[in-house]
């Protein structure tokens, strides 16, 4: 079954629908002020606390919404059934969003600084990158269009192939170890933000039984 957000007259889904788009502009708060700790040398002061609360609030509000959920199906029973599951996993893919942004802050509180590499710039742009497909996807899921849904999720394989690319070159490099690992690590979990995105925007669009994999079922693209 495939997902119909905001549909008009049932204000219980639209509510949800609401809470969820609410959840990925929290998640890309988060994206983004850790990403720039690790990238610019911010002080973590200045970031820690805030990156730890709005993941506090993502969790919350994951939990918030399951409990919605069930609520819903208790009153409109088994019609919704289609749409309920699929919410179920589009908000677990943001809530999983919000821990890969506070591993990277890990990161940074693990010392790694960025903000002198010769390949900062390429890396900034990334994290732009990132970033803007997080505030597009808030935008997909409020317009429901299938083949804007469609486009974006061939635009985020691009972009996931991109940093597997850059993760195996880590793999094989002969730069000392103090520069390959960190920046192997900021591509997984780079990597990661970027399937879940794909996934919370296919999951509008795509039939339940077909979400998280291409080709008929075949490939599986899930990233925990």
């Amino acid at each position: 079954m495939v997902m119909s957000f905001f549909r008009k007259g049932d204000g219980g889904l639209d509510s949800i629908a609401n809470q969820t788009v609410a959840m990925l502009a929290e998640a890309r708060h988060s994206f983004d002020l850790s990403s720039m700790a690790v990238l610019s040398g911010a002080s973590l002061d200045a970031v820690a606390d805030d990156i730890r609360s709005t993941d506090s609030r993502i969790n919350q509000a994951e939990q918030d919404l399951r409990g919605e959920l069930v609520v819903h199906v208790s009153v409109h029973g088994s019609d919704d059934i289609g749409e309920v599951l699929g919410y179920t996993l589009l908000i677990k893919k943001i809530e999983r969003i919000g821990d890969q942004a506070k591993n990277i802050l890990d990161l940074a509180e693990e010392g790694v600084d960025l903000s002198e590499a010769a390949d900062v710039e390429e890396l900034g742009a990334i994290r732009q990158t990132i970033s803007e497909m997080m505030s597009e996807a808030g935008e997909l899921l409020s317009e429901h269009d299938k083949a804007a849904a469609d486009s974006y999720r061939e635009r985020t394989d691009e972009l996931r192939y991109g940093l597997e690319a850059k993760i195996r070159d880590c793999m094989h490099s002969d730069r000392p170890g103090s520069e390959v690992v960190p920046r192997a690590i900021l591509y997984r979990y780079w990597k990661r933000i970027v399937a879940n995105l794909g996934g919370v925007v296919t999951t509008a669009t795509e039939p339940l039984q077909n979400q998280d994999y291409h080709d008929d079922g075949t490939t599986d693209i899930d990233d925990d």
